[in-house]
């Protein structure tokens, strides 16, 4: 890891300034994550931030500031715990989002919705559910061969080729989409699951099957969990920060272009 010296009040002013709609969306999701944390500290549910939350909570001691998501990740036990434990939890603002939950949703991972904002992501692919305010992103984890993982991420690919495919209306590629998830979710991947069960897999973690990301946790720096500050709250983190960013992102302490950052969110309103 390399230090890099930079103004976080310069990048405040830049990205994030109290007041403007990106940091009114961060609060938002701050907001969220500490009605989460409440909930997962109740049941005992173990989970820690991950990914370019964890980035910003190591590197700005909260956001980063020109991010406009939040991402936590969890055993897939704790996961399944989780899904049972949040709608019965959950205050009125909030609702969770799952396959189970919304007709059209098609990821294998869960997110925590708010209802008092709309938000439309640029890729489009959120045009066909029903729930669309401000979220946080729930990651499953599990251990798995990654032979096994490259399967369930091919089958997921038919799912984006229906929503970029243009001859097909929004009630279509719902449809069909659908059809897509219950296929897997009902013999796919119980079907890899039932593999990884005689097939080595060491000490590590992926991502739950359907998800298409392939980075890897070790337990030699994740477990177990430690916490650091995030926006001056206390939050679950890997017990050793440093190997998890340097695997992700490399040198994690150096500012990429600042001319170059891209949000998630193409439409954005949020109600006070």
């Amino acid at each position: 890891m390399k230090s890099t010296e930079f103004d976080p009040q310069e990048l405040k002013q830049r990205f994030n300034p109290e007041g403007s709609l990106l940091r009114r969306q961060q609060n938002r999701m701050t907001e969220m994550l500490l009605t989460f944390d409440r909930i997962c500290q109740k049941h005992n549910i173990q989970y820690w931030l991950c990914s370019g939350t964890l980035l910003g909570c190591v590197r700005h001691g909260g956001y980063i500031p020109w991010d406009d998501d939040l991402d936590v990740e969890m055993l897939r036990s704790d996961y399944l715990r989780l899904l049972k434990i949040l709608p019965q939890e959950l205050p009125d603002n909030l609702q969770l989002q799952t396959p189970e939950t919304d007709d059209g949703y098609f990821y294998a991972y869960a997110k925590l919705r708010d209802k008092r904002s709309y938000l439309a992501e640029t890729n489009r692919y959120d045009r066909i559910f029903q729930m669309r305010g401000i979220y946080i992103d729930i990651f499953p984890m599990e251990r798995a061969p990654q032979w096994l993982r490259w399967i369930s991420c091919r089958t997921l690919g038919r799912t984006y080729k229906v929503l970029n495919n243009p001859k097909y209306s929004d009630d279509e590629a719902k449809r069909r989409v659908r059809r897509i998830y219950r296929f897997n979710a009902r013999f796919v991947f119980p079907m890899l699951r039932a593999f990884a069960h005689i097939c080595p897999v060491g000490k590590k973690i992926r991502y739950s099957y359907g998800i298409p990301y392939d980075d890897i946790r070790r337990d030699s720096y994740m477990f177990p969990l430690s916490t650091r500050p995030f926006e001056e709250h206390p939050m679950p983190v890997p017990h050793d920060c440093d190997p998890y960013l340097c695997d992700k992102f490399g040198d994690y302490m150096q500012l990429p272009n600042l001319d170059d950052m891209h949000l998630h969110s193409d439409e954005l309103t949020i109600q006070d």
